[in-house]
C-alpha cells in the first residue's frame, strides 16, 4: 500500500432474477478481474446474488437455498484470490428474512451485515419480505459452517491495519441518520454500500449529491455500488450506476445503464489526515464494539492512475473559475472595508511596481472603496524606482493608478539608498543580499512614512506562495498594516488580475492589466539587461506552479514530500521531469522550513481559502523546527 492508496472496485454484474448459479458465474467473473487490477476490495449490489426484483419469491426456500449454495461457489472459486468481496444477498435468521452483505476473503466468510432501514414506499414493498435490522444490536450466528458475527461491524485488515471499513445497504445512506454515521465514528474510514436504486429523472444526481456529501461529513472513502441490467424491469428501470468518493470528492463514477467494474484510489493517509486535523471528528472506543479482523488482505503496490490537479487552488472549469475569482475579491474587499471602516480610516498606501501582486492588492483597495463609497483618490498608490526599475514596469503602474482614478506618487528612492549604502559601507557595485534588501526597505519605510503623513495604512502585497518560500525582505516588504493576499497563492493571482480584465469595460485599464498579465515575475532589485527584466524569480526559486502545487498538498493535505514528488511526477508528466520536479520539492521543504520566522509575525490579513499561513489561525510551526526528517523522506524516492 505505497502512500496510503488502495484501490476499490464498485461493480455491477449482468444477471438473471432468481438464476443464483448464474449470477454467481457472474460475481465470480467481476472479482477475478478486480483482484487481477489490484483491487484490495470489491462491492456488488444490493441481493445480487437472486436478484433484487425477486418480489414473492423471496418467502420460497427453494431461492433461499440456491443463495446459499452461490455464496459457498463464490467462495470457493474465489479461495485463491487476495480481494476483500462485499456481496449482498438474503439470509433467513430466527425465522426472519434480512438484505444482508456477505463479507469474504481467501474462501472465508467473515460476517454479515443487515439492512437497517426497509422502505415501505419502494414498489417492491421489501416490508413484505425483509425485516429490518435493530440498530445496535449484534449477534454470533452459524451460516454455512462459519461461526460469524452478524449486525454491526467494523472491519480491519490485519496486515494493512490503515484499512478499516464498514457496510451499509442502499436506503441506509437515504435515511436522516444513516448507520455510516456511527460506523465512521467506530473508525471505518471507507464505506462500502450494497445498492439496488431504482432509476428516475433527476435521481442520478441527487444520488451522486448523497454520496459526495457523505463522504465529506464522515471524511471517508464511499464506494457505492448499484443493480443494473438483468432486474425485473417490469414496473422500474436500474441504471448500475456507480461511484467512488472521498471526502466530498467524486473520483470516479460508471455511466448510467452499463454493467461492469468502476474503479477508484482511496488515499487512506489522506484521510486519517483529515480526521487528525478535525478536533470535532471523534472515534468511539468506549462501546463494546469490536474491529473484526479480515487476516490475509496484503498490502498492494498499484500503478496510480488516480488524476491529481496539477494547480489545486484554480478550479479547471471556466464557470467555476469565474465563480471563485469573484468570490476571492469580494472577500479581500469585504476584510479591507471592515477594517477601514473599524479604524475610521479613509487613505490607503499601497507600493505599486507593475507587477501581479501589487496590482491586485490595488484592484482589491478599490472595490473595498467602492464598497465603502469613499473616494478613490483615498488610495494613494506609490512606484519608487530605483537599481532594477524597468520602463515597462514603471509605465504600467502609472497607467494603472490613473485608469483607477487613484492618487499617484513617484518617489524615485535611488538617491536615499546610495545614501545609506554610504552610511553602511555597501559597495554599490556588489550586488549581494544587502543589495536588495536596501531597496526592499527603503520602499516599506516611505510608504510607512507617507501613511503617517495621510493619516492611512499600508497595504501590503505579498502573496501566499511568497510567504511559504519566505521570498519577502524581512521588514521590507515582509511587512504592512493589512496584507489582503496574505492567503492568495501566486497561481490565483493571475487568475484574479486577469478575471479583472475580462471584466472591465475600461478597454485602457484591460489594456494594462493584460500587460502587466506578461511581465516576468521579479523584485526588480538588480539592474536591467539592455533595458529588460534580468532577475527573474522563477529562475531562482522554481516555478511557482509546482511551488504552489507542493504547498497544497504539503499544508493542506500533510502529505510527506515524497508522495508529494510521486503525485506532481503524474500530475507535471510532458512539463517538468523526475529530477527537476525533485529538485525544487528540495528547495521548498528547505525554504519553508528555514523562513518559518518571517511568517511568525505577519500583519493582519483574510483567509479566503483552506490554506493559510498565518501565525493566529490556521499554521502554527515554530521557528526553528528541524527539516531532516522530511529531507530524509525525499530522498527515500530513488
Amino acid at each position: 500500500m505505497k502512500d496510503g492508496f488502495i484501490r476499490v472496485a464498485a461493480a455491477t454484474p449482468d444477471i438473471k432474477v432468481a438464476d443464483c448459479d448464474y449470477n454467481a458465474d457472474r460475481i465470480i467473473e467481476l472479482i477475478k478481474q478486480a483482484a487481477e487490477n489490484s483491487a484490495t476490495a470489491i462491492v456488488l449490489p444490493e441481493l445480487c446474488i437472486t436478484g433484487y426484483t425477486c418480489g414473492d419469491l423471496f418467502l420460497q426456500k427453494t431461492l433461499l437455498d440456491g443463495a446459499k449454495k452461490a455464496l459457498i461457489k463464490i467462495m470457493e472459486q474465489t479461495k485463491d484470490y487476495d480481494i476483500i468481496s462485499i456481496i449482498g444477498l438474503p439470509v433467513e435468521f430466527d425465522g426472519k428474512l434480512y438484505n444482508c452483505a456477505a463479507i469474504i476473503n481467501f474462501g472465508c466468510l467473515f460476517g454479515l451485515v443487515p439492512k437497517k432501514n426497509i422502505p415501505s414506499y419502494s414498489e417492491f414493498y421489501e416490508t413484505r419480505h425483509f425485516t429490518p435490522w435493530k440498530d445496535g444490536e449484534e449477534r454470533f450466528i452459524e451460516f454455512i459452517d462459519f461461526d460469524i458475527h452478524f449486525g454491526d461491524i467494523v472491519f480491519r485488515c490485519k496486515k494493512i491495519p490503515e484499512f478499516t471499513f464498514g457496510v451499509e445497504i442502499c436506503e441506509d445512506l437515504w435515511v436522516s441518520s444513516p448507520p455510516s454515521e456511527k460506523l465512521a465514528a467506530k473508525g471505518a474510514k471507507v464505506i462500502f454500500n450494497l445498492s439496488a436504486s431504482d432509476e428516475i429523472i433527476g435521481k442520478g444526481e441527487y444520488r451522486r449529491q448523497l454520496v459526495q456529501s457523505q463522504s465529506a461529513r464522515l471524511v471517508c472513502g464511499y464506494v457505492y455500488a448499484d443493480a443494473g441490467m438483468g432486474e425485473s424491469t417490469q414496473d422500474l428501470i436500474f441504471s448500475g450506476h456507480n461511484l467512488i468518493a472521498e471526502n466530498g470528492v467524486i473520483l470516479s463514477e460508471s455511466k448510467k445503464f452499463t454493467t461492469g467494474i468502476t474503479y477508484g484510489e482511496i488515499d487512506l493517509h489522506r484521510i486519517a489526515n483529515e480526521r487528525r486535523r478535525m478536533n470535532t471528528f471523534f472515534v468511539d472506543v468506549n462501546e463494546d464494539f469490536g474491529y473484526r479482523e479480515i487476516l490475509f488482505a496484503k498490502p498492494k503496490d498499484i500503478e496510480l492512475t488516480r488524476k491529481f490537479p496539477p494547480m489545486p487552488f484554480v478550479p479547471s472549469d471556466k464557470s467555476d473559475l469565474n465563480n471563485r475569482c469573484e468570490e476571492i475579491l469580494t472577500m479581500q474587499a469585504t476584510g479591507l472595508a471592515t477594517r477601514l471602516r473599524h479604524i475610521g480610516c479613509k487613505t490607503a498606501v499601497i507600493g505599486l511596481s507593475g507587477g501581479l501582486d501589487s496590482t491586485l492588492a490595488l484592484i482589491v483597495a478599490v472595490h473595498a472603496f467602492d464598497m465603502l463609497g469613499l473616494d478613490r483618490k483615498g488610495i494613494i498608490a506609490v512606484t519608487m524606482p530605483c537599481f532594477g526599475t524597468t520602463k515597462r514596469t514603471k509605465s504600467n503602474a502609472l497607467c494603472l493608478a490613473e485608469a483607477y482614478g487613484t492618487v499617484l506618487k513617484e518617489i524615485n528612492i535611488t538617491k536615499a539608498v546610495r545614501q545609506h549604502f554610504e552610511d553602511i559601507g555597501q559597495s554599490e557595485d556588489v550586488l549581494d543580499v544587502t543589495y536588495e534588501n536596501g531597496q526592499a526597505r527603503e520602499r516599506t519605510q516611505v510608504l510607512m512614512d507617507i501613511a503617517n503623513q495621510t493619516g492611512g495604512i499600508v497595504i501590503g502585497t505579498g502573496d501566499l506562495s511568497e510567504l511559504a518560500l519566505g521570498w519577502a525582505t524581512y521588514n521590507g516588504d515582509h511587512m504592512s498594516m493589512y496584507g489582503v493576499n496574505a492567503s492568495v497563492p501566486k497561481t490565483l493571482v493571475r487568475h484574479l488580475v486577469s478575471y479583472e480584465s475580462t471584466h472591465t469595460e475600461d478597454k485602457t485599464l484591460a489594456a494594462v492589466l493584460e500587460d502587466i498579465l506578461a511581465t516576468p515575475v521579479s523584485p526588480e532589485l538588480l539592474p536591467p539587461s539592455e533595458g529588460e527584466i534580468s532577475q527573474k524569480t522563477e529562475d531562482i526559486v522554481g516555478p511557482y506552479e509546482l511551488h504552489d502545487f507542493f504547498l497544497y498538498y504539503f499544508v493542506r493535505c500533510g502529505f510527506p514530500p515524497k508522495k508529494i514528488l510521486r503525485i506532481a511526477e503524474q500530475s507535471f508528466a510532458g512539463s517538468y521531469e523526475k529530477p527537476e520536479i525533485k529538485k525544487w520539492l528540495t528547495v521548498f521543504v528547505k525554504r519553508f522550513f528555514s523562513q518559518q520566522f518571517k511568517r511568525s509575525c505577519l500583519p493582519d490579513g483574510p483567509k479566503v481559502g483552506s490554506v493559510t499561513l498565518s501565525p493566529r489561525g490556521d499554521w502554527r510551526m515554530p521557528s526553528d523546527a528541524c527539516v531532516r526528517l522530511w529531507l530524509e523522506d525525499l530522498e527515500q524516492d530513488q
